[in-house]
Order: C-alpha cells, then sequence, then structure tokens
C-alpha cells in the first residue's frame, strides 16, 4: 500500500496566543484548537525564567531546517532574459514556484509544481496535553530530524487549575518573541485554554476574532513524527551525564567546524567509569564528571550533535542530562532535567528523512504479521484503557499477562497510531489521543510508492540478497545485491555506498529507471530494497553471532575494537575474517600508521576459532567492541 500524500487538518482557535503585560503583572495566553473540547491549565509561574527559556528553546527546536536551500537565482534569471540571453520566462517561473514551495516555509515536494494548484502544507502546530501530573507540549522540526517534548511539572504552578487532554496550540512566531522578552522579575501566570477557561469561566477581556486554518500535514513528516516516538519504546542503553560534560561538548561545537566526515559524536562506555564523549573528527576527548556507567562496555556514534547548540539557553537550568542511545541509525534521546521541568529532544541523525534512513525507518514498523487485528490489537486495546483508567504506568504493569515483547510490540503499534505516548524521561506510557481518530499505520508504512514496491520485493524469499559487503577504509562500506523482479521477468544489480555517516552515495543499479534519471527521481525500488535487506541481515547476523550455532555459519565479517590508555591514547585494533584469512590490523588511533598482518589457515573453520579466540582475547584485554559505533 502506497502513503498518502497529506493528511487534511482543521483547526480553530478563538484568539491568537497573546501576551498580556502590566507593570506588576504579565499573563501568556495560549490558545488551544478548540474541536478537541475544554482542555487546559491556568495558574501563577514559579519560576518565569525557567518557564521563559524553556519555551523559546522549544520553539527554535521547532522552527529548526537544516535542509540545503538553493540561492535564489531568479533576479539572475530575469537579468539574462533583458540581455537576451538563454533564459525563458519558464524557467524563471518555475525557479521561483521551486524556492517558495519546495523551500519556504513549508513541506518540500508537495503539489504539482503549479503555484496556484499547490494547497496550503505544512508541519502540525505543536501538540500540548495536560496531564494529572504535568503540562507538556510537543514538537517535531520542520525538516522532519528533531523531536522535543517539554514538560512542566505541576508544582511549577502556584492555584493551579486544569482540563485534562490533548490539543494543538498555537505557538506563533509573535508569541515565542513576547515570550523571550517576558520580564521574569514581576508576577507571571500562565492561561492555556481554548475559547473558555479550563474552570469554565468566560475570559476577562473580549476575544479576538477566532483563527481558523486548514493545511495538508505530509505524510512524511506524520511519518517520522510517530515513528520518532515509536522508536523511544525500543530498548535503550542509558548514561549520566553531568551539566558541565554537555557544556563542554557544546563549546566545542560552537567553536569549531567539521570540514569533513566523520561528524559523529561518539559515546565511551566503560563499566564503573563515568562516559566519555569524542567529537569527530577532531577525536577530541571529554572526560564525563557524571555518575558511572552501568552495563556492558560499548562505543557508539551518533550524529545529528549540531542540533544540541539550541540547548544553549537551558544551561543555567540542567541539573543534569541523561543519553539514550538506542542503536545504530535510531534516534538518539537527551533528557534534561530541569528542576520544575523536563525537556526530551530526540535527534533522529538524518536532515529530510531520506531514503538512506529507510533500513532505520524499518526498525520502527511493524510486520506484516503483527500490524493491527488478532491478539496484539486486543492487548493493546486492554493497554489503553488501563493508561485512561490508572494514568502513566511502566511497560511492567501494562504487560497484562503477556510476554515483555508483545507488550512492547503493542504499545509500540499504538504510538504509531497516536494514541499512546512514551515519555522517555519518567519512563512511563501516557495515554495521549494525537488526532479525534487514530492514524492507520498503513497510511505511514510507506513514505513513497517505490518503498511499497521494494518491500513486496522484500517479501519474496530470496528475490534480495546483498553478495558482496566491501569495507573501504575511511570511506565507508560498499554494498552490492541481486534482485529478482519477479513482476518483471527479470533480475536487477543494485549497489550503492554507505559513507562514515551512514549516508548513502555513490548508488547505481541496471533497472531502466536508474538508466533514464539516475537519482534524480529519487533512488529505485532495488536500491531501497537491498538497503533494508542488508539492516536486516546484519542484524539477524548480531543476533547470530551470540550462539555457537550462529558463530559456525560466519565466513566473512570485519569487527573493530578500541581500549582508551592512560594518557588519553586510543588504540584501535581491526580484525577481519574472509574464509581461510584473518587480517589484524592495529595501531594508535591518529597518531602512526596502523600495522597489518594476515595469517592463512588450511580451512575456514581454523580460521573462524582463530578469528573468535582473537576476539575474546581483546575482550580479556579490556577492549570495547566499537561495531556498533557505525551506522
Amino acid at each position: 500500500m502506497t502513503a498518502a500524500l497529506a493528511r487534511p487538518i482543521h483547526l480553530r482557535y478563538a484568539a491568537p496566543s497573546e501576551l498580556a503585560a502590566a507593570p506588576l503583572q504579565s499573563s501568556v495566553r495560549l490558545s488551544l484548537d478548540s474541536a478537541r473540547g475544554p482542555v487546559g491549565v491556568r495558574g501563577a509561574v514559579r519560576d518565569a525564567a525557567l518557564f521563559r527559556d524553556a519555551m523559546v528553546t522549544l520553539a527554535t527546536l521547532l522552527e529548526s531546517d537544516l535542509r540545503y536551500k538553493g540561492r535564489d537565482r531568479t533576479a539572475y534569471l530575469a537579468y539574462l532574459m533583458k540581455q537576451g540571453k538563454k533564459a525563458t520566462a519558464a524557467i524563471w517561473e518555475a525557479q521561483k514556484a521551486y524556492l517558495e514551495g519546495a523551500l519556504g516555509g513549508g513541506a518540500a515536494g508537495q503539489g504539482d509544481g503549479s503555484p496556484g494548484a499547490r494547497k496550503p502544507a505544512g508541519a502540525l502546530d505543536p501538540v500540548l496535553t495536560v496531564h494529572p501530573d504535568e503540562v507538556a507540549i510537543e514538537v517535531f522540526s520542520r525538516d522532519e530530524s528533531a523531536y522535543a517534548r517539554l514538560a512542566f511539572a505541576s508544582d511549577l504552578f502556584e492555584g493551579r487549575e486544569a482540563a485534562h487532554g490533548t490539543a494543538f496550540v498555537d505557538l506563533s512566531p509573535r508569541i515565542v518573541e513576547q515570550i523571550d522578552r517576558l520580564r521574569v522579575y514581576t508576577k507571571v501566570e500562565l492561561d492555556a485554554g481554548a475559547s473558555r477557561a479550563p474552570g469554565g469561566a468566560a475570559p476577562a477581556a473580549p476575544p479576538a476574532a477566532p483563527i481558523e486554518r486548514s493545511l495538508e500535514v505530509p505524510a512524511t513528516w506524520l511519518r517520522g513524527f510517530l515513528q520518532v516516538q515509536s522508536a523511544a519504546t525500543l530498548p535503550a542503553v542509558s548514561c549520566e551525564l553531568a551539566p558541565i560534560d554537555l557544556y563542554n561538548a557544546l563549546f566545542v561545537l560552537r567553536t569549531r567546524k567539521a570540514k569533513k566526515p566523520p561528524r559523529g559524536l561518539r559515546f565511551e562506555l566503560v563499566p564503573g567509569k563515568p562516559p566519555r564523549l569524542i567529537l569527530e573528527p577532531w577525536e577530541i576527548l571529554l572526560e564525563g564528571h557524571g555518575p558511572p556507567y552501568e552495563g556492558p562496555p560499548r562505543v557508539v556514534r551518533t550524529f545529528g550533535r549540531q542540533r544540541l547548540l539550541a540547548l544553549s539557553r537551558l544551561l543555567p537550568h540542567v541539573r543534569g542530562a541523561r543519553a539514550e542511545l538506542r542503536g545504530p541509525g535510531l534516534p538518539v534521546f537527551w533528557v534534561l532535567d530541569l528542576g520544575r521541568a523536563t525537556l526530551t529532544v530526540a535527534l533522529t541523525g538524518w536532515t529530510d528523512a531520506s531514503w538512506a534512513s529507510a533500513a532505520s525507518f524499518d526498525a520502527l514498523m511493524p510486520r506484516d504479521g503483527e500490524r493491527g487485528g488478532g491478539a496484539l490489537d486486543a492487548l493493546a486495546g486492554r493497554q489503553r484503557a488501563l493508561l485512561r483508567e490508572r494514568g502513566p504506568l511502566p511497560l511492567a504493569a501494562l504487560a497484562a499477562g503477556a510476554s515483555a515483547e508483545d507488550a512492547r510490540a503493542a504499545l509500540q503499534l499504538e504510538c504509531l497510531r497516536g494514541r499512546v505516548l512514551y515519555d522517555v524521561a519518567r519512563r512511563v506510557y501516557r495515554p495521549r489521543e494525537l488526532f479525534a481518530e487514530p492514524v492507520d499505520e498503513r497510511e505511514i508504512r510507506y513514505s513513497s510508492p517505490r518503498e511499497a514496491a521494494a518491500h513486496r520485493l522484500l517479501a519474496a524469499p530470496g528475490a534480495v540478497r546483498p553478495t558482496k559487503v566491501h569495507e573501504i577504509a575511511g570511506e565507508g562500506t560498499e554494498i552490492h545485491g541481486e534482485v529478482a523482479d519477479r513482476e518483471a521477468h527479470r533480475g536487477f544489480s543494485p549497489r550503492f555506498t554507505v559513507d562514515l555517516e551512514g549516508r548513502v552515495s555513490d548508488a547505481w543499479c541496471s533497472c531502466p529507471t536508474f538508466r533514464r534519471s539516475g537519482l534524480r527521481e529519487g533512488p529505485c525500488e532495488h536500491m531501497i530494497a537491498l538497503r533494508v535487506a542488508y539492516a536486516r541481515e546484519r542484524a539477524a547476523r548480531d543476533a547470530q553471532r551470540k550462539t555457537a550455532e550462529g558463530r559456525a555459519l560466519i565466513r566473512a565479517e570485519t569487527r573493530t575494537y578500541v581500549r582508551r590508555e592512560a594518557s588519553g591514547a586510543e588504540v584501535v585494533y581491526r580484525v577481519s575474517l574472509d574464509d581461510r584469512v584473518v587480517h589484524l590490523s592495529w595501531g594508535t588511533r591518529g597518531k602512526e600508521d596502523p600495522r597489518h598482518q594476515r595469517i592463512w589457515f588450511d580451512t575456514d573453520g581454523e580460521a573462524r576459532d582463530a578469528y573468535f579466540k582473537r576476539l575474546d582475547a581483546l575482550t580479556s584485554s579490556g577492549f570495547v567492541d566499537a561495531e556498533a559505533s557505525s551506522a
């Protein structure tokens, strides 16, 4: 099934949000969508500085857009036209339509290219939810790469009055600018509600003209918004950081600019020691000052670090930070403890999610056998009813006699439907109805007809298989594959390279689509299918290699191990198995050329035994498996 182009949304606000300022008191009035019923909160803000800085930071994440924006050459094209050069009016109009529609203030690529035919499109307004214990606002950036949830504890508001529920909130640039100039030395009150106050009383001043807005929310944006929340339900490796650790990382990012890849932020997690942060490509080591890490040793590389600069304004309020790492290619969740507030930020690692992230999205979606109907839907219904009755609950309380895997799958499905939210900060599930009607997860299953065709190919056993995986030192991984398209009655040979930052480059395919237009029309279904098949095969291989039976099936593999010396130098040991050959490479990162050794064996079994013995010896010597750091 192909993805819908957009979801029509109609919003109605009784009046625009505004800040009413007086010499001794200021009132922040946030207008909510009146279609969702009596939802709202009112009270005096005990910490106005925290409220102001947190709201401005949230708005910064909402408006962030790091997609590439081409230069506006309309004036130059007009000049060429006057000179009689080769620049037609059609080119000029097409240029303006592209810049205004694709790179303006909404979603890219909506409509048919004609400005008159294009419907208004854009991201959803922020979502405000009033819970018994907190008031939360959720936003998702316009380029689909950053999600944030700001939760204000109930004790932040003195004399709190609330009506529980969920509604969209008007957080326009005008009200954000007013909040940014909020005078925190005077009394500040928050009044968030629809046409009437939470207690039912009419507003003191006559309301302004209502605002009605109809927009088309792109399915790709909604897909990313819900899938990031679905990723929050997955198991994670968690580490605690001190506020000074976050400050040090932001200081390096602000004072340096990376001009070459990789541009990741690596976590070195060694049991019993505070987490270390390494910023690439400079290999700057930041020693942690937080609590010791508890868990298996790991090295994890994350991306999307430039988004962290948006958190700079909150540094005076940060009491502690927690990073939750959910695996290669999946979002990284940062949880900032601000005292009476908590900010949760998810950085997806991709800007304007492209086909390169198809494998990561695939990991967040239920398989065809798990989607809808049957016992999973029944379990999800019981969980949702329990959340409505008892409020926020952990996974163990929602299992309802089912296994933890089934309970998590059912809750992940509810997250994709927009009816349940996983609170990463509190590690509990909360009820949250994004829309009056649940989202059909089949509508957001695929981002394009070609991705749907790719999964059709993947559904046929043995139709998509990687044939060659070649590690290119300093560049990435080159992947070749074969795709048997039974509908086309022929086979195709796609290939591509995944660089050190997880992006796909140097793609090629033997199909007519690629031969006609290359990548100008996007990747073909055979490339997407190979990308997903490679990610699935890699995940299955990592699971198999933990058992003796799975190890016996491995004929080619490369693992990287690292160890941090007392001097701060990092020793890198790379071990490769290729049939009957074991290749060793080791040295100090960035200080010397690595040394190499090749060992040949009579049989592949002897080579495999020697390979795993070498890995076990490295582990016992204090080396940490860094394979999870690759995207």
